[in-house]
């Protein structure tokens, strides 16, 4: 039986794996190797306080997801297919790696914020 997320260790392992995925990705992976050129170094960090601060209220992330979605659309116009397929990515990740509460809660709270990402970064 597959654990469920249960701390920082496991979002750090949920996001590395996941855009290990996202790098090589045939659909977006060009968003971050090529449009966004993302440096990795400091990314990861950002995702592992952002997801962590969604999953135990940690209130360790300071950003702004949605300017930087929208940013990211100026330069290469994303489209409600690419939060799907990115929704999917990150589902099956969870999925591959755990089970139970936790683990059903943050691919809910990913649907919902790639829903609203999806509505007012393509504005």
């Amino acid at each position: 039986m597959k654990p469920d997320i249960k701390n920082r260790a496991d979002i750090e392992k949920l996001v590395n794996v996941f855009y290990d995925k996202i790098k090589t990705d045939a659909e977006i992976g060009y968003f971050f190797t090529e449009v966004a050129r993302v440096d990795w170094g400091k990314h990861l960090p950002i995702m592992y306080n952002f997801w962590e601060n969604i999953l135990f209220s940690t209130g360790n992330f300071d950003g702004n997801p949605m300017l930087k979605h929208k940013e990211l659309n100026k330069k290469s116009k994303l489209n409600p297919t690419h939060f799907l397929h990115w929704n999917t990515l990150f589902n099956d990740t969870v999925d591959e790696l755990f089970a139970g509460e936790r683990a059903t809660e943050i691919k809910q709270r990913a649907k919902n914020i790639a829903a609203v990402m999806m509505t007012k970064a393509l504005e």
